[in-house]
């Protein structure tokens, strides 16, 4: 089979190496020629373990191809996949559809044969009848099959995500699209993956209701977390106690200084639009997104009052900046509000990360950037964990407290155990951790 995969970002990068494993030969297309010029090189221009591997695989295999000009990657295809951002709308929190609407209408131009044009960009509900009046008024002479096929890819694990996921939902409104999705797919039926086949409003609205509902989970424990800390509990054997519970499950619930990332607030803002949009409120992802901003203030106070009221003329040392551990992205990032935060507060703020650097620089300026963890704490007079990379569970806390200037150690993602940082002469302060007093 050949396909089609528009855009190079995260999605579209990530899911045209994954087909190309499958056995379908890919296209991917971006307008970007550096991008492409990148690609060709052998240059990945995101970090997601085990990508570049797998890219270079199936480039020397002729399986994945990189390009600049849509017509010819349409010639052949079975299916072209629209996968370009969807980012939030400027003023209103609306998703921005343009980019999605463009691809399509350089599709309808230049396709010369039927085929199916699915939607993997997160799209609210009623995307793909747009898309399908869309196609129908500029090429009636043509049958072009319309699907969705959202992605529920996290980064840092995207590639195990998409060959062996927890479900594949396919929102289609014709057998052809079915049959072409199911053929895609079929190297899943080894490992019974299920393959949930709907309407495509239904695929559409699952891919917000997934985010949504995470994005609640972790919003939930947070509050847990500050009531933890009221009361003098431990969040994490709190956590533990409730997703022991299989109605529950104990993913996402990690108290930390709020969820952050390229999907979780755009997507949380966009089904609160459509809600709106069709008179149906949705109060408890509108108190999730507001709880949520809130947090990541609230993170600030707490360092500050780990601090002693004051970080004024302060050096701090913060380790990881992206918002989640094994990927360079810095989109949404609790870090973000907090970093800036401090600065304006008079700290002086040295940072390390172990891939965020490269966008870091451009979000966060003034700051000053480090090789190591330990060069970044080296004279601090506070340490704050931002991101809980697995480099950092490592660390050597006698060694590092020899470096600081200051024995505060605030640990936001709960990354250290509390007793032995107390022990290396650290003052700690966590997350939920009521139970925890620190040390005078």
């Amino acid at each position: 089979m050949r396909i089609a995969m528009i855009g190079t970002g995260y999605v579209g990068l990530v899911s045209g190496a994954c087909f190309a494993e499958f056995g379908v030969e890919v296209t991917c297309v971006d307008k970007s020629s550096e991008k492409i010029a990148m690609l060709e090189q052998g240059r990945i221009p995101i970090y997601e373990p085990g990508l570049e591997d797998l890219v270079a695989r199936h480039k020397a295999a002729g399986r994945l191809r990189f390009s600049t000009e849509l017509a010819p990657a349409l010639e052949g295809a079975d299916a072209v996949f629209i996968a370009v951002g969807t980012p939030t709308r400027r003023g209103d929190g609306h998703a921005d559809l343009s980019y999605v609407f463009s691809a399509a209408e350089e599709i309808a131009k230049l396709l010369t044969h039927p085929t199916v044009v699915v939607t993997k960009s997160t799209v609210p509900v009623g995307t793909g009848r747009r898309l399908r009046r869309l196609f129908d008024q500029l090429r009636p002479d043509l049958e072009i099959h319309v699907a969705s096929n959202p992605e529920f890819l996290r980064e840092g694990s995207a590639i195990e995500d998409f060959l062996r996921p927890d479900r594949v939902v396919c929102g289609v409104e014709t057998q052809r699209a079915r049959e072409v999705l199911a053929a895609l797919y079929r190297p899943l039926n080894l490992i019974e993956t299920p393959i949930l086949f709907t309407t495509i409003e239904t695929a559409e609205l699952v891919k917000y209701a997934t985010n949504s509902f995470l994005a609640t989970k972790i919003t939930f424990i947070n509050e847990i977390a500050d009531l933890c800390e009221a009361v003098g509990a431990d969040v994490q054997q709190v956590a533990r106690g409730i997703g022991l519970d299989g109605r529950i499950g104990r993913k996402f619930l990690h108290a930390g200084p709020g969820y952050g990332g390229s999907c979780f607030p755009k997507d949380t803002l966009a089904l609160l639009r459509t809600g709106e949009m069709h008179g149906v409120q949705l109060r408890i992802v509108d108190t999730v997104v507001q709880v949520n901003e809130a947090r990541k203030r609230r993170m600030v106070k707490k360092i500050v009052d780990a601090m002693g009221g004051e970080v004024a003329g302060k050096r701090i040392a913060v380790l990881g900046v992206t918002f989640k551990p094994n990927t360079d992205d810095m989109r949404e990032s609790p870090s973000l509000v907090i970093v800036p935060a401090l600065q304006a507060e008079g700290a002086e703020l040295r940072v390390f990360d172990p891939e965020g650097r490269r966008e870091g620089e451009k979000l966060l300026p003034g700051v000053v950037w480090c090789a190591d963890a330990y060069e970044a704490m080296a004279g601090a007079d506070a340490t704050v964990v931002l991101t809980e990379w697995n480099v950092f569970r490592g660390l050597d806390l006698e060694r590092a407290r020899s470096l600081v200037r200051g024995p505060v150690l605030v640990d936001l993602r709960n990354v250290f155990d509390p007793e032995r940082a107390i022990r290396a002469g650290f003052r700690y302060t966590g997350v939920g951790r009521g139970s925890i007093r620190p040390v005078d």
